[in-house]
């Protein structure tokens, strides 16, 4: 049951999905319409679940689900993963890469592989106050605080000089 991203609560769970390139607008529509559609029949053992998602800059799709309606199973995470899979070949774009990291310089989102972020790293060209993502999170909340932060307050610090 698809309910507007603003009206879910702080402890709403996520995953965030960053793809390896922007989405067009007609991507955009395309995913919108899909993925309300896929959380309207969203469910666990036949129970429904009250869900949502975000896009944020035309490159991170960001699934929530409110668990104080129902609690989210393996088999609804399945699903979730098979959807994301579909829309990965429906769009010819990679979304599940794990070894890709992103970063910001200025206002540019830059994805590169994580062998690439930590050789940019030795060589100073990432910093600890580069604006990094952390699709780690795992609360609505902790994505709103913690999602773009300085590599220094993420995971990512490990391969700063």
């Amino acid at each position: 049951m698809f309910t507007e991203y603003k009206n879910l609560p702080k402890n709403a769970r996520v995953w965030i999905y960053q793809a390896n390139r922007e989405f067009t607008n007609k991507e955009v529509d395309f995913l919108s319409t899909k993925t309300q559609q896929f959380i309207n029949s969203w469910t666990r053992h036949g129970d429904n679940l009250k869900g949502s998602f975000t896009i944020k800059y035309n490159q991170f799709l960001v699934l929530a689900v409110d668990e104080s309606i129902n609690n989210v199973s393996g088999c609804s995470i399945d699903s979730s993963v098979h959807f994301v899979q579909q829309l990965q070949n429906d769009l010819n774009i990679d979304l599940m890469d794990k070894m890709n990291v992103t970063f910001k310089d200025n206002d540019t989102i830059n994805l590169v592989k994580l062998s690439d972020f930590q050789k940019y790293a030795k060589e100073n060209k990432i910093t600890k106050d580069t604006i990094v993502f952390n699709n780690m999170v795992n609360t609505k909340e902790d994505f709103e605080q913690n999602w773009e932060v300085p590599a220094k307050d993420s995971w990512h610090n490990r391969f700063l000089v």
